[in-house]
């Protein structure tokens, strides 16, 4: 027992010099990275990839008194049931039914596992960007990229684990927490990024300061924090916080490199859609995120739509429109490159929001949020495509066959990445914090087989 005490506190020591230290996972996974294109605001699962005929037939009619009180029975009158907005149709060889509102992620549906029976515990925004992004509805638990750069740490010493490209157009509901490291060290938190020149805000220094100069400041400062930290051992935030400042040195080399996209080709820029204004801006960020995949970074997550977002309250038709038209191509063009370069094998490519839309109408073209059954995507990773899992009613309000929570969602991502979902754990306030929380929580079968 001494010994094995021994060795643990040498290894927690290593950690503290280095939390970013690449480490090993607990069996063979099938992904070493990930990519999470975040739809904000909540993508409408029966207009998108979830199709129901009962909702076509019963299109403007009440919602029968059967599928339970979700509304009073005065709007249940004045919301009745919306057909989908756009046909869905068989794609590819596997024959998944997907809108057209996504002509071209639809020739990549052989590529896809799509889950239809997605589900969470709240319908304010807010919260359900937490739980979907860390678990819990409540703010301030550790981000999932952050418990992935945990487990696993980065494979560049120059770059972060954890990467977060956030949508230029406006704000996220919830805010920066739902990347957030929490009670974990400021180190595993998400590191937003943008394209450009200053890719991380106040990176550089000023320009009269040499990189010579810049380098002695920092192993000025770097001693003096060494010898403040080996009189204060175990403080894991000081140990964050110096091992932040060396990566900052280092970050300031390469990661200008890292965003310039000048050095694709012509054929890839076309590929995402940079030749578009429509859909420019979403492929140089599709685009970017290839390239940290490439340089080491572990887990990249993009935000789609600004303040409002995917949030189709007054009109699906409009508000899908604009969202489908922005990402469509560049979403399947990030799929084509990774499988071309060879990358989609051990690459996980998630896709969704934080809930989806009721299948009853608001303000006559619109559709209110609903957490009850939302569809959600993934694909590389030797994940077997062109299936569905799950289902939900016969319109579309919740998830009725294999449902997936969100913390079997989560406890799935982790035993992609060769993370035991279970043995993930930090101590916390006396109690083993988890991603999946105390809850039992099941890995979903069916995307391993």
């Amino acid at each position: 027992m001494l010994a094995f005490a021994g060795l643990c506190a040498a290894e927690h020591a290593q950690a503290a010099r280095n939390p970013l230290a690449p480490r090993q996972p607990d069996f063979v996974p099938r992904a070493k990275r990930v990519i999470w294109l975040f739809m904000h605001g909540g993508p409408s699962q029966v207009d998108l990839f979830d199709p129901k005929p009962e909702l076509t037939k019963f299109a403007g009619q009440p919602l029968p008194e059967s599928f339970g009180q979700v509304m009073t029975r005065r709007d249940v009158a004045k919301n009745p049931l919306l057909g989908p907005i756009k046909p869905f149709r068989p794609r590819g060889d596997s024959g998944i039914e997907i809108s057209d509102f996504l002509p071209h992620l639809a020739e990549c549906a052989d590529d896809l596992f799509v889950i239809r029976s997605m589900h969470g515990d709240s319908v304010n925004h807010p919260q359900s960007v937490y739980q979907m992004n860390t678990g819990s509805i409540l703010m301030g638990k550790p981000s999932v990229g952050s418990w992935v750069a945990y487990g696993l740490g980065s494979e560049n010493q120059n770059m972060p684990a954890f990467v977060v490209l956030p949508d230029p157009g406006g704000g996220l509901k919830g805010g920066p927490p739902a990347w957030g490291s929490g009670f974990l060290p400021a180190t595993y938190q998400g590191v937003t990024m943008r394209p450009g020149a200053a890719p991380i805000l106040d990176l550089r220094p000023q320009e009269q300061i040499t990189a010579p100069q810049q380098r002695n400041i920092l192993d000025l400062v770097q001693r003096l924090n060494q010898r403040h930290l080996l009189e204060r051992a175990g403080d894991d935030e000081l140990a964050a916080r110096v091992s932040a400042y060396e990566l900052a040195f280092r970050m300031q080399a390469e990661a200008p490199e890292l965003v310039d996209i000048s050095q694709e080709t012509e054929q890839t820029h076309s590929l995402y859609g940079l030749d578009s204004p429509r859909t420019k801006e979403f492929g140089q960020r599709c685009l970017l995120a290839r390239r940290m995949l490439e340089s080491g970074v572990r887990f990249v997550q993009l935000y789609a739509g600004g303040t409002v977002g995917w949030d189709a309250h007054d009109n699906v038709l409009k508000n899908h429109t604009e969202h489908c038209e922005k990402t469509d191509k560049p979403i399947a063009g990030l799929l084509h490159d990774l499988r071309q370069r060879g990358m989609l094998d051990d690459t996980l490519v998630i896709w969704g929001g934080e809930f989806g839309r009721m299948p009853m109408s608001e303000q006559g073209k619109g559709r209110d949020h609903s957490p009850w059954g939302y569809s959600y995507w993934l694909a590389g990773a030797g994940i077997r495509g062109g299936r569905t899992y799950g289902a939900t009613d016969a319109i579309g309000l919740r998830a009725t066959e294999d449902k997936v929570h969100v913390r079997d969602f989560h406890a799935t991502i982790l035993h992609l990445l060769g993370i035991d979902h279970k043995y993930l754990s930090v101590l916390h306030h006396g109690l083993e914090e988890r991603l999946t929380g105390p809850t039992e929580s099941h890995v979903v079968q069916a995307v391993l087989s």
